[in-house]
């Protein structure tokens, strides 16, 4: 079947009668309209048809208001034979591309035809109710589907120290549903001390809940609850991806509980604040409860009772500000900018022209009035001194980033470079698939860093996809190209005869990719735990790092100088050997990338390379072999697993592929070992 959507004009007299005939079919049900009306929609522009082979499916019929920034949707209708084929969606999105100017498209249908399950599915929210003009005085849906334009009549952003959404069970005890404990408990949540601490905010979920209460006038009720609390409208595609990762970890740990609608609607709450940025539901639903574990290890979502929110909120809010790995374990510290501590800033990133004093305190004090959530976050070294701030906030499937600015330090373009990765790994954390930097004032340094680190330039700033996937080149480059596509951009295509230095060049530029049937090769190396930490932090160190090499996106290992078939460029899986005295070890952690290896005397390359690793002279000079001569890896761009690779299920994994493999010093493995292993530490479940 290749379904058309086709335009209906005058010049098209057959194709609007056909249009006309199957609107009469279903008379009883879209209301009586006559050809005239026909005819004016579509001298309009507002009647689309699907057709595949000279055949009608369907058509769309939808005004264009000149005093209302919306699509009116009339008629979605699909001749029965042709339905469950796509159709419907096949001529909303006809709209949606041809009308994405308007914020929105919305219908009315009456709530007994029992079509909520196809509004949802093709991506609409209930938004309110009217009664019918007829003589039954029938209840009518509002149905809204948003097209992604910021609202300029949103709530502007409070000063609040923690945003949390709120599910159906509390948000009807706010409003006075429910049992006496029941509302007590929620409305806690609205206790005058917390008016400044805490701010509440709903999703779509909640409005097909409320859509769902049997009782009008308690719809009406609670509805008119929803203009007092902030309204967050995630990126739909977004959603659906998290909600499908939800459910599949929720069938696997919960296998004697059914997944059915109700909940699913539970694993919408946690998907739909996850892709809002948000790390804290609050609900007093037991079952949604008994998800906890499931958000928390998927979505990184909190799912908290009232009682807990307003018992912690502040230990909360710090669970849900995102602190970059405490900066690498070293020195320096990561803290939101507090409202009003703007002006303070200017001395540190006022360095370009036209954003200079006043300018750049006001353009970032802004951020917290334009209804965004954005997430300001200031560096500042081991005495206290801003070094870097960066804004951010999720716009759809991007992470954009208004501010990226660097303060004069020594470790500067160490810093502009490591904030870059940073972004990525927040965006990648958020299920982003690029990363904006759209601040119009970006330093020298911050442009270099962008440019070497792959982002491209444009109009919009500098952009870097995100293509989270491990698997053939091809793979990698159709979902390369697909993110492009959507963004409008070309991307090179690949497949698995590129050279291993082309591989390398794409799997930095489209991070966190891996092309895994390439003729990059992949390498373990068993490091001590004593050497891990203060490379990786891992185990976690109880003193700071050293800040050059924490803050470093390079860093370099030694080992003997006998080749064991390194090559460069490749990767490198990193495994924890056996540790001593407690230290916790026999692990798979992450993998880097791996640039150079380089064999030289001892003290040439530990004067080298010193600033980089973290042994000291004398136990590089230790590696060295009789010539004394020691071989340095320089490697980059780290990325330590959500799920550590414990010994046991590394041995199976290479078992199960025929490998034997060798962990006492650093070895070549497969591509197919390599990606079993990379898959295993970032498993949801």
């Amino acid at each position: 079947m290749a379904i058309r959507v086709l335009p209906v004009s005058g010049e098209k007299p057959e194709l609007l009668d056909a249009v006309i005939a199957l609107g009469d079919r279903y008379t009883k049900y879209l209301g009586l309209l006559t050809p005239p009306a026909y005819r004016k929609h579509a001298e309009d522009g507002g009647l689309l048809v699907a057709v595949d082979d000279g055949e009608v499916l369907g058509y769309a019929l939808f005004g264009l208001p000149k005093r209302n920034p919306y699509v009116r949707l009339a008629h979605l209708c699909v001749a029965e034979e042709h339905r469950g084929k796509g159709v419907a969606r096949r001529l909303v999105e006809t709209i949606r591309e041809r009308h994405a100017h308007r914020l929105g498209i919305r219908a009315k249908c009456r709530r007994n035809y029992g079509l909520s399950g196809m509004w949802t599915g093709l991506g609409f929210v209930p938004k309110g109710e009217s009664l019918g003009r007829g003589k039954d005085k029938e209840t009518l849906d509002t149905w809204w589907l948003d097209l992604g334009h910021e609202d300029l009549f949103a709530e502007a952003q409070s000063d609040a120290l923690l945003v949390v959404t709120v599910d159906h069970s509390v948000f009807a005890g706010l409003h006075g549903a429910g049992a006496e404990r029941a509302v007590e408990e929620s409305r806690a949540l609205e206790a005058g001390w917390l008016a400044d601490l805490i701010e509440l905010a709903f999703t779509p979920q909640l409005l097909h809940d409320v859509r769902d209460v049997e009782d009008r006038e308690e719809r009406r009720h609670q509805r008119s609850g929803l203009a007092e609390m902030r309204s967050l409208s995630p990126d739909a595609a977004a959603v659906s991806a998290r909600l499908e990762e939800l459910a599949a970890a929720a069938g696997k740990k919960l296998p004697d509980r059914p997944l059915d609608s109700r909940q699913r609607a539970r694993l919408r709450y946690v998907a739909e604040t996850s892709c809002a940025g948000l790390r804290l539901l609050v609900t007093r639903d037991p079952a949604l409860g008994a998800l906890a574990d499931i958000a928390w290890d998927v979505a990184r979502v909190r799912v908290a009772s009232p009682a807990a929110v307003t018992l912690h909120v502040d230990e909360l809010h710090q669970a849900q500000v995102y602190r970059p790995a405490d900066l690498m374990g070293t020195a320096f510290s990561a803290e939101e900018i507090a409202p009003g501590g703007e002006e303070e800033l200017v001395a540190f990133f006022d360095q370009a022209d036209g954003d200079t004093g006043s300018a750049f305190a006001k353009r970032l004090k802004g951020l917290t009035t334009d209804g965004v959530l954005w997430h300001r976050e200031l560096l500042r070294d081991g005495e206290g001194h801003p070094v870097a701030l960066y804004a951010w906030a999720m716009d759809g499937r991007t992470l954009n980033a208004t501010f990226l600015r660097t303060a004069k330090h020594p470790l500067e373009e160490t810093l502009a470079r490591q904030l870059l990765f940073m972004l990525k790994r927040i965006g990648r954390e958020r299920g982003a698939q690029a990363v904006r930097i759209s601040d119009p004032y970006l330093s020298p340094t911050a442009m270099s860093a962008a440019g070497a680190d792959g982002f491209t330039e444009d109009e919009n700033g500098f952009t870097a996809l995100l293509v989270d996937v491990c698997g053939p080149a091809e793979t990698v480059s159709g979902a390369a190209a697909e993110i492009a596509a959507r963004m409008g951009r070309p991307t090179p295509w690949l497949d698995s005869r590129v050279s291993p230095e082309v591989a390398s060049v794409a799997e930095r530029v489209w991070w966190p990719a891996k092309l895994v049937d390439t003729a990059l090769p992949s390498f373990i190396a068993p490091v001590k735990p004593r050497w891990s930490a203060e490379l990786f932090n891992v185990p976690a160190m109880l003193v700071p790092r050293d800040d050059v090499l924490g803050i470093s996106r390079e860093h370099v290992y030694y080992r003997s100088a006998g080749h064991r078939g390194e090559s460069v460029p490749g990767r490198i899986l990193w495994y924890v050997s056996t540790g001593i005295g407690g230290q916790q070890g026999k692990m798979v952690i992450g993998c880097s990338r791996l640039d150079e290896a380089v064999v030289d005397d001892a003290d040439t390359l530990f004067s080298r390379f010193e600033h980089l690793g973290v042994y000291g002279r004398a136990e590089v000079r230790a590696q060295a072999d009789r010539a004394g001569k020691v071989m340095a890896l320089r490697f980059s761009d780290t990325e330590i697993f959500p799920v550590q690779v414990a010994h046991s299920r590394l041995t199976a994994l290479a078992k199960g592929l025929g490998l034997r493999l060798s962990l006492v010093s650093l070895s070549k493995i497969s591509n197919t070992l390599f990606q079993a292993v990379y898959e295993e530490g970032h498993r949801k479940t």
